[in-house]
């Protein structure tokens, strides 16, 4: 695919598979306003079936992805404390190059994540 665009992809470090069925949300964000711009389930392999954005939406600016990780895992019958220690992850990242392609993948567990731009 050519031009700009923005993809994540959810890897489940727990069980080593991908994260199937989270809920993404992405936010653009301007100050302390946050606008929804999109939200997407992830699919069995982990990824949104579509880039979050594309070359005709790509803008420079703040963005926010939230990960509704406590909602997979207690659907995977994964034991959680009460209120879990990761109920949605949140990643804030910026845009500079709407031209480019920002991956942004997340590795979870019920008690760490990590996240880094990817290719």
């Amino acid at each position: 695919m050519a031009g700009g665009r923005l993809t994540t992809h959810v890897l489940d470090t727990a069980n080593g598979c991908p994260a199937a069925g989270i809920s993404v949300r992405l936010f653009a964000l301007d100050g302390d306003a946050r606008t929804l711009l999109k939200t997407e389930i992830t699919n069995h392999d982990g990824r949104c079936d579509a880039p979050l954005l594309t070359s005709d939406s790509m803008r420079i600016g703040h963005y926010e992805l939230i990960f509704e990780v406590a909602a997979y895992f207690r659907a995977k019958g994964t034991m959680l404390t009460d209120p879990p220690f990761l109920d949605q992850v949140p990643i804030r990242f910026a845009i500079a190059q709407p031209d480019a392609h920002y991956h942004v993948p997340l590795l979870i567990s019920p008690y760490a994540f990590s996240t880094y731009r990817g290719s």
